[in-house]
């Protein structure tokens, strides 16, 4: 892809505080027009990338270009076409939504105050908060001053979208809104910059993704790149494991995963081993010709699958830690 083909490409950016370094040299491209996943761990240096994107934060070192454009020089060009949730929203709590949303607007020196009016009325709309709109904030439910926050992206027509883990100590229910808003901001035709640290998050929305560990970029690419497309592993139940593993190893399949035997505690099978085989890659077996083999070899099938590796399984192994995937 060239230059400006991507809404954010960074090149080396890092972030220091004092001996500590928050963002240590990424190099991040976020293709015009995607769901991008950004993904990491709490206090993985998500949100200090995410300020220096946005010009609230220096780099220490590196370049940012968004949309096109050198942040932070050309921040008075760049952020009108730029729409940004960081760190939740915050409003006057005893104003009402659309009290707020103007005032906000009005401290927009590039928002036209004669359609004000309607633009507030439409963003409310967009995030189905018309019937809260003369409703004080501090009644809101957090889903909704979520919502209301992303109403406040969308005041003016947004190129980019930037929403740091918009749902955030959301319920269920407020998460399935935020998410399907996030889905519907992203059909209009914007590009849509999703932090997060949950993995269902970007399973679900997202059409690409970066992966964050200790202040370093570790992984970027689509979710299917991500998850180690081709990638499948054979996982055998038997009660003669060595017999299996002798056949398996003569088709080429050696057992080479991290978890590749263990066994199984249930009192009503005898001694069942699990085997756990070596990515398939680039050796071409058909599932039926395994178990074909299998049984030819005198082995005693009782479970058989081929899996695919998840996000949860590539992320761990790319960060060496667990993520949240309840949500």
């Amino acid at each position: 892809m060239t230059t400006a083909e991507f809404a954010i490409e960074t090149a080396g950016l890092t972030k220091r505080f004092g001996a500590q370094t928050a963002v240590d040299g990424i190099d991040l491209a976020v293709p015009r027009g995607s769901v991008f996943g950004f993904l990491g761990p709490n206090g993985s240096g998500k949100t200090t990338s995410i300020r220096m994107m946005l010009g609230l934060v220096a780099p220490s070192n590196g370049t940012v270009s968004v949309l096109g454009r050198e942040v932070p020089r050309h921040l008075p060009d760049v952020l009108p076409r730029v729409g940004a949730l960081v760190e939740g929203p915050a409003f006057y709590p005893f104003l009402s939504g659309a009290a707020n949303l103007h005032r906000l607007d009005t401290a927009d020196r590039h928002a036209s105050s004669s359609t004000r009016r309607a633009r507030v009325s439409a963003a409310l709309d967009r995030v189905g908060l018309s019937h809260a709109a003369g409703k004080k904030v501090h009644a809101y439910s957090l889903g909704m001053k979520q919502r209301l926050g992303i109403a406040n992206t969308l005041l003016a027509p947004r190129e980019l979208l930037v929403l740091d883990e918009p749902t955030n100590g959301l319920d269920p229910q407020g998460t399935r809104e935020v998410r399907g808003l996030i889905r519907s901001l992203a059909d209009s035709g914007s590009t849509v910059f999703v932090s997060s640290h949950l993995l269902t998050e970007i399973d679900q929305i997202c059409t690409h993704a970066a992966v964050m560990s200790a202040g370093r970029l570790v992984a970027q690419g689509t979710l299917d790149e991500l998850r180690g497309a081709g990638d499948a592993y054979v996982r055998v139940l038997t009660p003669d494991p060595y017999a299996a593993r002798q056949t398996l190893r003569a088709l080429g399949l050696g057992l080479e995963h991290p978890a590749s035997e263990r066994r199984t505690d249930d009192p009503a099978r005898v001694a069942d081993t699990e085997l756990v085989l070596a990515p398939l890659g680039s050796i071409d077996l058909e599932p039926e010709t395994i178990v074909a083999a299998l049984i030819a070899g005198g082995v005693r099938v009782r479970g058989f699958s081929v899996e695919r590796a998840s996000l949860e399984d590539r992320f761990v192994a790319l960060t060496g830690e667990g993520f949240d995937v309840v949500q």
